[in-house]
């Protein structure tokens, strides 16, 4: 296959932008496998199958779409490195924030069978992607069962953490919002192995994360340093260190089972 890239969900001649193939380089899947085996084991069959289905990479700059609204993906795109959103814009211009993505999110699985997306997905930091083509899925859901489950458990977990968005954005106090927020961050970036211990790199400045959040800067700023007065967290040059897991996840009411993180059989 000669070097392509996607743009709008079709594939465009290489020269748009950087890109290159994945060339079947498992290690640019970690995160995926890593992601997935959360829920139940991968064999190495099924590793062989997923990195021959991606095989087109780019990058992607900040604030730029890589999934837009409204168009119709012909493939189904992956986070390899960096931190995106799912997005609706309203007719006066004002936009909603309705999860984040990391490495290891497929962040338009479900459009394989919706087709037609009904939200963008914008990068909040330079984000490297790569996509696989939904005539390859297909293949995988007719020869694949157990890895057909897992991906379809994917997208259950998309939308358990979309619900818990909308129980956080109607009804979480502004510090528990926070705080619910980095408690999810850091499972799932540990999962994916993006954590230092109890520190994680979060790539967005105070402005941009009261946009995710839906709060405006001054109190952003102001949760912001509850928390720290509190000695919950650390927040230096993007770095977020949590020193109090326990009490951070009191103020929270962080329960983790929607994140579906018990390994069984699927």
């Amino acid at each position: 296959m000669s070097r392509r890239l996607w743009a709008g969900g079709r594939l465009q001649p290489a020269s748009v932008c950087r890109v290159s193939r994945c060339n079947g380089e498992a290690e640019l899947l970690e995160s995926l496998y890593l992601n997935l085996s959360q829920h139940d084991a991968l064999s190495e069959e099924e590793k062989a199958l997923l990195t021959s289905t991606i095989s087109i990479e780019k990058y992607v700059d900040v604030g730029e779409d890589i999934v837009s609204e409204g168009t119709r993906p012909t493939y189904s795109t992956l986070i390899i490195d960096g931190l995106a959103a799912r997005y609706r814009v309203l007719e006066d211009g004002g936009r909603q924030f309705t999860s984040l993505q990391v490495a290891g999110d497929f962040v338009d699985l479900h459009a394989f069978l919706l087709k037609t997306m009904d939200h963008g997905i914008v990068a909040l930091s330079p984000c490297h992607v790569a996509a696989a083509e939904h005539s390859k899925l297909k293949t995988i859901t007719e020869q694949a069962p157990h890895l057909t489950r897992l991906l379809w458990l994917d997208t259950l977990v998309d939308g358990a953490i979309h619900r818990e968005w909308i129980v956080a954005m109607g009804r979480r106090s502004k510090l528990s919002h926070l705080a619910h927020l980095i408690c999810e961050l850091f499972i799932r970036l540990q999962v994916v192995k993006k954590t230092r211990e109890m520190s994680f790199y979060l790539p967005l400045s105070q402005a941009q994360l009261a946009d995710v959040l839906g709060l405006s800067v001054v109190h952003m700023n102001r949760v912001i340093g509850t928390l720290r007065r509190m000695n919950v967290i650390n927040w230096t040059n993007h770095m977020i260190t949590i020193l109090d897991w326990e009490r951070l996840v009191t103020i929270a009411e962080f329960d983790p089972t929607y994140l579906s993180m018990v390994r069984e059989p699927r």
